[in-house]
């Protein structure tokens, strides 16, 4: 927390941009308004993210462009938040309509549940948006120094528990949303949005903003909830997680993880990638409220001089989880009870058809890269976009850019599976283990914090390491593979069995180690090698796993047993070889 006697010049520069924005307002209007340039001004790009836009350019011109004295190629991406990644038909269609007018024509589903559509041109930008809140979904805080967008596991094995979780879900999604009207002023000419609705008790802040205030939070805040057995959100790598504990067949309540988070610095110490702690335990009924004063907590004890540890990990990290514990139970004004038990057994996805418990059946589909685009040999975009206009399922986004076509009658399901076949959307059936278990990062050509490919280069290590695969007979191995351009974690590479992260053009670091349900970071095993390096320092450790693995062991655990991550150079609170806490010095 900044005492009242500090100085504001301490502050970093983002905090006084915000509150001199009048509530995100700045001066987004006139910028977008000026014909003259493709771009907005710097300050505004900063209050657009909390809009759910970022301002880039298509790095792969850059040089050309330079050459002949051009500006760069501007455009904006703009990310629809879908609270637990639930979609209709109906705004399926909507979202590819507008890929249409996008540079890319892509959707892209993220790792965190939502859609992206890039290379919007300036002018469009308030169409698009508009037609995202016509279709009642919203781009507003799917980024910024706010609650981002809430995450649900998409189990459909639990479909009765999913319903009563996903509801809670959606409170816990609306009730953190920012309160101000400027969203609705520059993007939907002042018309009420759903999420802007009174609150229904005091929290103790401002009339406009009365959680959030002036300034916000530090930075971005991230909640997931999951459904055991699977871990598919990644529970643990968010600020704030709540896991479904349930006894005969009935939701009983929660355990509440603080203080996760995936993003580092190259080069800083003082950074480093987290695993939530096991905190408390709390009833349906206390979630929303929960959610609230750990929100508010961050706001208040949240670093706002350094950037780069200003996310609420670091606060958990510094003050301790019993500190925590203690804040929040003094501002809820009751205890909460102690953890209860669970056990996750994956952080993957389950492939092919599955019943629910709504004698309906979900589809799992494998996405490559969460990329949904029409290729000569893969018309996905199209497929996916005919399916939609049959109306016979909704769309599920999961945290791992998957999609699974969900509340399919068993009468459709034959209609459902032609057009999957049809389409090439039949991969999962085919493609190894490996492939089916890979996460990426956008990166090149649109992220500009990118230092390294990332989307467009795992796919291709993946088919060279396929033939080692194949070779060992690892072939249908679920083997977690999660690649990043740069370190600030996007696609939680610090959570795959085998992880990479960008470090320059065409060098990685490579990560070994995690835990094959997401409890366990890997750790740093080998720093800035090239494609042929990662696949021959791979390629041993395959072969032996494959001769010397133990029945029922995942690879990761493997790592760790056979010892491969002693030579780590990694510093962070975590055991350098299993990921573990280490007992304070």
């Amino acid at each position: 927390m900044i005492s009242d006697g500090e100085s504001i010049a301490k502050l970093h520069k983002n905090e006084g941009i915000k509150t001199s924005s009048d509530y995100l307002r700045g001066t987004i209007l006139e910028g977008l308004s000026d014909a003259s340039a493709g771009s907005i001004g710097a300050d505004d790009q900063q209050l657009t993210k909390f809009h759910g836009i970022y301002q880039q350019d298509n790095r792969d011109v850059r040089n050309d462009r330079r050459k002949h004295k051009l500006d760069k190629a501007y455009s904006f991406l703009a990310r629809i938040g879908l609270p637990g990644g639930i979609a209709t038909a109906e705004q399926w269609l909507v979202v590819d309509e507008l890929a249409q007018y996008c540079d890319f024509d892509t959707l892209k589903l993220t790792t965190r549940q939502a859609f992206q559509l890039h290379g919007i041109l300036k002018g469009n930008l308030k169409w698009t948006v508009a037609s995202v809140n016509k279709a009642m979904m919203s781009t507003l805080a799917a980024c910024g120094d706010v609650n981002r967008n809430t995450m649900c596991s998409p189990n459909p094995q639990a479909s009765e528990i999913h319903t009563e979780v996903q509801t809670i879900v959606d409170e816990i999604d609306a009730y953190l949303k920012p309160q101000t009207k400027a969203y609705s002023e520059i993007w939907l000419d002042g018309k009420k949005i759903a999420s802007q609705e009174p609150r229904s008790q005091d929290m103790g802040g401002d009339d406009i903003e009365p959680l959030y205030g002036k300034t916000y939070l530090p930075r971005k805040f991230k909640i997931a909830v999951a459904i055991p057995p699977q871990n598919d959100v990644d529970v643990f790598a968010h600020c704030l997680g709540f896991i479904a504990i349930v006894n005969s067949g009935k939701l009983v309540g929660f355990n509440v993880t603080v203080g996760g988070g995936m993003g580092m610095t190259h080069g800083n110490e003082k950074t480093y990638p987290r695993l939530a702690d096991v905190m408390a335990f709390c009833t349906p009924e206390q979630v929303v409220e929960v959610s609230e004063k750990i929100v508010a907590i961050q706001r208040d004890f949240g670093d706002r001089t350094e950037r780069a540890h200003a996310r609420f990990k670091y606060t958990v990290e510094d003050r301790g989880v019993d500190f925590i514990r203690k804040e929040l139970e003094k501002r809820l004004g009751y205890a909460l009870e102690d953890a209860r038990e669970f056990k996750f057994d994956s952080n993957g996805d389950s492939y092919g058809w599955s019943e629910g418990c709504n004698d309906k059946w979900n589809l799992s589909l494998f996405i490559e890269g969460g990329r949904i685009v029409d290729l000569d040999d893969l018309p996905l975009k199209s497929g996916l976009r005919k399916i939609a206009t049959t109306g016979k399922c909704e769309f599920r986004l999961t945290p791992n850019q998957n999609l699974i076509l969900a509340n399919v009658k068993a009468s459709d399901r034959a209609a459902i599976d032609a057009l999957v076949d049809e389409y090439k959307l039949d991969r999962y059936k085919t493609a190894s283990g490996m492939r089916r278990s890979q996460i990426a990062c956008v990166a090149l050509p649109t992220c500009g914090l990118a230092l390294a490919e990332s989307e467009r280069y795992l796919p291709s290590l993946v088919s060279d390491l396929e033939l080692i695969l194949e070779e060992a007979g690892l072939r249908d191995d679920e083997i977690i593979i999660r690649s990043t351009g740069c370190p600030n974690g996007c696609a939680r590479p610090y959570l795959g069995e085998i992880g990479l992260v960008g470090k320059v053009p065409g060098k990685y670091n490579l990560y070994l180690g995690a835990g094959f349900d997401g409890a366990r970071l890997n750790k740093l095993y080998r720093t800035s090698i090239t494609h042929e390096e990662i696949v021959e320092t791979l390629r041993p450790m395959l072969f032996a796993y494959a001769k010397e693995r133990e029945a029922g062991e995942r690879f990761g655990d493997f790592t760790v047993r056979k010892n491969y991550l002693t030579a780590t150079t990694a510093k962070s609170p975590f055991h350098a070889d299993t990921g573990e806490r280490m007992a304070p010095a």
